[in-house]
């Protein structure tokens, strides 16, 4: 009996990884099932796994809830589909949605062909690395996955921020040394002119340079 391994990762959070085996001839619903027991998830969410090649580019949909929209679209119940029907490569990768109300998003991964062990149950989690995080915060609003910001976005973030409208002395930054550096700094500039208007008299005006 080949049993089917795959990697499963958070698409935001790169170390938390879970490995699960099953049979080829369970189903998506199954494995759906199989993801969310590994990571503490509660599992009864509107969510879809798509088939996807090299470039997570998302192919098939294989759903958890199936409306006549998506059946239109060529969508399949997960309880429906077997996952063997749908593997087409030996390194098969699968992007999987989850609650697309306030969505998480997952990388799946076929990793090896196994021969199964007697006696076991699959589905069944086998390897668990980092602390997933929360699916629900205070009062059960969903946690979700911090946005990508732009570069300069940390600027808005830091306690560090200069507000336009904060006075400067508040902020320890008083106008008057500004001033007092501006004055020193036009003094040497005189000076550093007076003396090159100098060493340019003493020269001469008979320079053969090209």
């Amino acid at each position: 009996m080949t049993i089917y391994k795959f990697r499963i990762t958070f698409e935001d959070y790169d170390d938390v990884v879970r490995e699960v085996e099953i049979k080829p001839t369970q189903t998506f619903r199954e494995l759906h099932d199989a993801i969310h027991q590994s990571i503490g998830f509660k599992s009864e969410y509107a969510s879809s796994f798509y088939m996807s090649n090299d470039q997570w580019h998302k192919g098939k949909e294989i759903t958890y809830t199936l409306t006549d929209k998506k059946k239109e679209q060529g969508a399949v119940a997960m309880d429906k589909a077997r996952i063997c029907d749908f593997i087409e490569d030996p390194h098969q990768k699968i992007y999987y949605i989850f609650d697309f109300d306030k969505p998480w998003m997952f990388q799946i991964q076929l990793i090896s062909l196994l021969d199964g062990k007697p006696g076991v149950e699959y589905p069944i989690g086998i390897k668990k690395s980092g602390e997933a995080p929360k699916q629900f915060g205070m009062k059960g609003v969903p946690i979700i996955p911090s946005p990508h910001h732009d570069d300069h976005d940390f600027l808005n973030e830091t306690e560090y921020a200069i507000d336009a409208e904060v006075p400067l002395e508040e902020l320890g930054l008083e106008g008057e040394e500004g001033e007092e550096e501006e004055e020193e700094t036009d003094d040497v500039s005189d000076e550093v002119e007076d003396e090159f208007s100098d060493n340019e008299g003493a020269e001469g005006g008979d320079d053969d340079r090209y």
